[in-house]
């Protein structure tokens, strides 16, 4: 019984990690979530609140570079913070239009008509948001290392308990 459990958790992570490329759901909160209730429910000793404290610091430094890289590029190009707010407006609205796709064509339409307003030109706008994208695309690639990372830890952690 606890193999299957432990099983249909590696398969969970492995949905989460598709969501870290796909971003239709949280991905790295899926792994974390799946990892730290695993760990503790086999039992609540060190290695299992070790490797949750491991897998908490993880998701919080994934989710920083998934949020920071974008956001710092964006305003080194001298975006303000009405662009942002024109980013989240529109994946929200995006996302009730067309649900999980319109997510992201609504972020990014928010995003490219912000910048439009703001540069005054099309071309401009387009290489301003051509920079997001880049840093968003780093910072997916540091998501899905540090999952890979977050798995890892997680089966060396179930491993070193049932070897």
């Amino acid at each position: 019984m606890e193999f299957a459990i432990l099983l249909l958790a590696f398969l969970l992570m492995l949905v989460g990690m598709v969501g870290v490329l796909i971003p239709v759901l949280p991905g790295l909160a899926v792994v974390w979530l799946v990892g730290v209730i695993t760990l503790l429910w086999q039992d609540l000793d060190g290695v299992g609140w070790g490797v949750s404290a491991w897998l908490t610091l993880l998701l919080v430094l994934g989710t920083l570079a998934t949020v920071a890289l974008p956001a710092r590029r964006g305003q080194q190009a001298g975006a303000p913070s009405s662009t942002f707010a024109a980013t989240v407006f529109g994946a929200v609205v995006g996302f009730f239009v067309l649900p999980v796709l319109g997510f992201l064509l609504g972020a990014l339409a928010g995003l490219l008509l912000a910048e439009r307003s703001r540069l005054g030109e099309w071309p401009a706008a387009r290489a301003s948001v051509g920079q997001v994208l880049r840093a968003y695309g780093v910072g997916v690639l540091v998501e899905l290392v540090i999952g890979v990372v977050m798995v890892g830890s997680w089966l060396v952690a179930v491993v070193v308990r049932f070897g």
